[in-house]
């Protein structure tokens, strides 16, 4: 691998960070399933065989899903209510194990605006008002986290994927809220977002550190990261 694109990824982050970006308090194992885009770095030591995985945004990589079906035979609840996505997903020859749902997580239950993507080929619709997305939205239906584990009969989640274009501050602090019992959660943070910015996603860290769920990934970015429950040996 070429160090140097890497190392510039660092060095355009740190002064957002204010050279104090976060960094990996527990050391793990990890392996990278799925691909160079849509991939995300795992603790499979901690995966049991009756692993429960929830992938929050799917848009039209799904291949972090696909293949933790295929090497693990995990069962995965994906969720994202755009139109497009679904679509896109009954367009594909999926497994039975991929288990699509259309509808958003949020921090409450009921319907939400998501903000179209600013261009019409571009996937990813959003939550959050920010200049990156169009002021156009549509309505769609969203659930929270503790709403949809019961529903499916649920009480924890192992494996918590979550690329939800900003709405992942009120998630995982509804989470927290709810005291949901998750084994890793693989995050990516919106903070370059014009309407987010850095400190939110610190005190989002800070918080789940209190919850007891350590950094083990950090991406070149500083925005892609691993967190495990700090009780997993």
């Amino acid at each position: 691998m070429n160090v140097y694109p890497q190392l510039r990824k660092y060095l355009r982050s740190y002064p957002q960070w204010h050279f104090s970006p976060p960094r990996v308090q527990a050391v793990r194992r990890l392996r990278r399933i799925g691909s160079d885009y849509g991939g995300y770095f795992v603790d499979i030591s901690l995966l049991p065989p009756d692993a429960v995985v929830y992938s929050l945004g799917i848009g039209e990589d799904i291949s972090f899903d696909l293949s933790l079906i295929q090497q693990y035979g995990v069962t995965i609840g994906a969720f994202d209510p755009t139109p497009k996505v679904k679509t896109w997903i009954q367009s594909q020859s999926l497994p039975a194990q991929f288990r699509f749902q259309q509808i958003g997580i949020a921090d409450f239950d009921g319907e939400a605006d998501f903000y179209l993507p600013p261009k019409r080929d571009f996937i990813s619709h959003s939550m959050i008002r920010a200049r990156q997305y169009s002021e156009d939205s549509i309505r769609v239906p969203v659930a929270k986290l503790a709403t949809v584990m019961r529903t499916l009969g649920h009480n924890r989640i192992d494996i918590l994927k979550m690329d939800i274009e900003g709405a992942e501050y009120a998630v995982l602090k509804d989470l927290i809220k709810d005291k949901i019992e998750v084994g890793q959660i693989l995050v990516e943070f919106h903070h370059r977002l014009s309407s987010v910015g850095i400190e939110k996603t610190r005190a989002a860290l800070s918080a789940l550190n209190d919850y007891g769920m350590k950094i083990c990934y950090v991406c070149p970015r500083m925005e892609i990261l691993t967190l495990i429950r700090a009780l997993a040996k």
